[in-house]
C-alpha cells in the first residue's frame, strides 16, 4: 500500500468485548445493562476471568468510518494509539485487513 490517501481518520482505537450474560453477572459485577464502558486493565482481566466466550470487534467512529470508506474502495490510513497487548493486536489486524494503513 503506497500512494496518496483519499481520507486519513484519527480516533480512539476501540475494541468491543461482546458477551452474552445473565442479569445475575450483570448485577454482580456492578455493569449497567445496555451500557458501553471503558474499563482498566485490572477491571477487564476480572471480567475476562469470570465471563462466558466472548466476540471481539474492533471499532471506534473514526475507525468504522474508514473501514466504510475502504470498503467502497477509498486510500485510507487510520492515526490511533493501540497498547502492546492481545487487544492492540486485535484492533491492528482488524483494520489492516480491511486495506487501512495504520
Amino acid at each position: 500500500m503506497s500512494g496518496a490517501l483519499d481520507v486519513v481518520g484519527i480516533g480512539n482505537a476501540i475494541v468491543d468485548v461482546i458477551s452474552t450474560e445473565d442479569h445475575e453477572f450483570i448485577e454482580a459485577h456492578g455493569l449497567v445493562k445496555g451500557a458501553m464502558t471503558l474499563i482498566d486493565a485490572e477491571r477487564a482481566e476480572e471480567l475476562y476471568g469470570a465471563m462466558a466466550p466472548a466476540i471481539e470487534t474492533s471499532g471506534g467512529s473514526a475507525a468504522n468510518t474508514v473501514a466504510g470508506v475502504a470498503s467502497f474502495g477509498g486510500q485510507v490510513g487510520y492515526i490511533g494509539k493501540v497498547r502492546d497487548d492481545q487487544l492492540g493486536e486485535v484492533f491492528a489486524h482488524d483494520i489492516g485487513a480491511l486495506g487501512v494503513r495504520f
